[in-house]
């Protein structure tokens, strides 16, 4: 009975030894915690709501990467909101409604020249292919010139301008010769159709309706038919961004990369599998599969900051574009409103360029 006791009361000695080193290590920083491996992989926040537009422009890679499934795989749960008019993004960026959003680098030049707390993190599109002007199907040119006195149906402010300025100055128009008719796009594509307007400027989907309509494709920021310029030209650059308020930005940086890899999945869906893709747009986007092929063809999809991305943003004519027509007082720096940081760990490879 002596030897049972002892070997009992050692066991029970090792038993309390045992529970309190257990007890002690839970005491002890779990992996991930206070500086552990996982703490810099780990979402701060799996819920998110991300703003875009209802436009193959803006949101064709937040709408494959919600329908195909490339949030839930990083561990997200996003809301894809799409809105219907992508000017309505920069108030609810400014209200606190949209601290995850997607729309242009315009935008955010905007909401920064009004000390809006925002920064891009990514582009994801060059979109200028989109902005253009189309002639109706009586107008004659033999080169540029002979927009002169021509009349063209544009929105008030549309940054289309930049492109028609551009070009003017590259081909020797006098751009102050051209007439332009204050016309809300889809009033102006019905005008181009029934002769009452020589052409029209504004963006797709209205582009393709028109050359839909009979009208001819004369000029784009990035391609020109023009009699006597023909090809690639440079004569605008606007992208499409994802950009997070500055607290948003702060508190979730492996939230916000996650998104990014979710996107950059997205982005070469859509580049390696075009049909399909548009398979997944058209209805989302309220097109037919043949105007969105004609649509999509005018984009560039890529999250690469290279010289066209950083040399639009940092380009003047874009900011004293704004300025003549009162959308901004004084034009931003652009490191004040970009920070690309997170792109850069999520995929370095896609910094081509980097501003100075």
């Amino acid at each position: 009975m002596k030897k049972g006791n002892k070997w009992l009361k050692s066991g029970a000695v090792t038993l309390v030894c045992m529970l309190m080193l257990t007890a002690c290590g839970n005491n002890a920083p779990a992996k991930g915690e206070n500086g552990g491996k996982e703490a810099s992989t780990t979402l701060e926040t799996v819920d998110v709501t991300l703003v875009g537009v209802r436009d193959a422009q803006i949101s064709s890679q937040q709408i494959i990467a919600d329908k195909l499934g490339y949030f839930k795989e990083e561990g997200l749960n996003v809301t894809s909101q799409l809105i219907e008019s992508g000017p309505d993004i920069g108030p609810m960026v400014a209200g606190g409604s949209a601290p995850v959003s997607i729309q242009t680098n315009f935008m955010d030049i905007i909401l920064k020249s009004t000390d809006i707390p925002v920064k891009i993190i990514a582009p994801l599109a060059q979109i200028a292919g989109t902005q253009a002007v189309v002639g109706s199907s009586k107008l004659e040119l033999n080169s540029a010139k002979d927009l002169e006195g021509k009349t063209i149906g544009i929105p008030s402010g549309a940054d289309v301008v930049i492109a028609i300025n551009n070009m003017a100055e590259e081909l020797g128009v006098d751009a102050s010769k051209i007439k332009y008719v204050n016309l809300a796009p889809s009033d102006a594509v019905v005008a181009l159709e029934k002769g009452d307007i020589d052409a029209i400027a504004a963006w797709e989907p209205f582009i393709t309706k028109a050359i839909q309509g009979g009208g001819k494709f004369l000029f784009s920021g990035t391609k020109s038919e023009l009699p006597d310029k023909q090809g690639d030209v440079n004569w605008m650059s606007v992208h499409t961004s994802i950009q997070v308020t500055d607290d948003f930005l702060a508190k979730n940086p492996n939230t916000l990369k996650a998104i990014l890899r979710s996107l950059k999945k997205a982005t070469d869906y859509i580049n390696d599998n075009r049909e399909e893709a548009i398979k997944i747009l058209a209805p989302e986007l309220h097109l037919t599969e043949a105007e969105l092929t004609e649509i999509m063809s005018r984009n560039v999809y890529s999250m690469e900051v290279d010289d066209t991305y950083v040399n639009g943003s940092n380009g003047s004519a874009v900011g004293e574009y704004l300025l003549s027509v009162g959308n901004i007082k004084s034009i931003p720096a652009p490191l004040t409103y970009h920070d690309l940081s997170l792109l850069k760990e999520v995929d370095s490879s896609l910094i081509k360029s980097e501003f100075q």
